[in-house]
């Protein structure tokens, strides 16, 4: 009995150790998120234009019934440019950031990553005082590459939060197409 209990503190510490990220790319760069913010990834969806929205903001998706807000990450993050096509290769996450449920587009999702506490380390300082906002969690080495892992909940700054507020209101459609 005593055995099974010092294994099951072991595990746990193993588990305390080990965050777990969804990885996933804009052009070559790498990015992770935790895998507890992400609600749902789907494939690319129909967006529907949002007049007078931010320049970051793609439009609205019907997923399930429910109106979600959509970013294109790429522009969010001012990263070079690439024409968005309907029906590309491209992802959206589902992410649950500051209690609303928003889609953000990526180019491709890679894989969930167990990556140990310990080797994911603060960005450099240089780096993150010419951002207007400190949405850079850490970075970490994958597979020989750097991974930049974000932080969801600080992506948009206050305003921004504010304008994505007042694009709509979470509602449920009547009758979903």
């Amino acid at each position: 009995m005593e055995h099974a209990i010092s294994t099951e503190r072991v595990e746990s510490t193993e588990k305390e150790n080990l965050k777990q990220l969804v990885g996933f790319n804009i052009g070559k760069e790498q990015f992770g998120v935790d895998i507890l913010s992400v609600q749902e990834i789907i494939r690319y969806a129909p967006i529907t234009a949002v007049p007078d929205s931010p320049g970051f903001i793609e439009g609205v998706i019907n997923l399930r019934g429910s109106i979600i807000p959509v970013i294109d990450l790429r522009k969010r993050l001012n990263l070079y440019k690439k024409e968005l096509h309907e029906g590309a290769d491209t992802w959206i996450v589902i992410l649950q950031i500051n209690n609303r449920v928003t889609g953000f587009i990526v180019d491709k999702v890679t894989r969930v990553l167990k990556i140990e506490t310990k080797t994911i380390e603060p960005p450099p300082d240089i780096v993150v005082a010419g951002l207007k906002s400190q949405y850079i969690r850490g970075v970490c080495k994958v597979d020989q590459k750097l991974l930049i892992l974000l932080d969801f909940d600080q992506i948009l700054m206050v305003d921004e939060v504010l304008e994505l507020n007042t694009l709509h209101e979470p509602r449920q459609i009547a009758n979903p197409l």
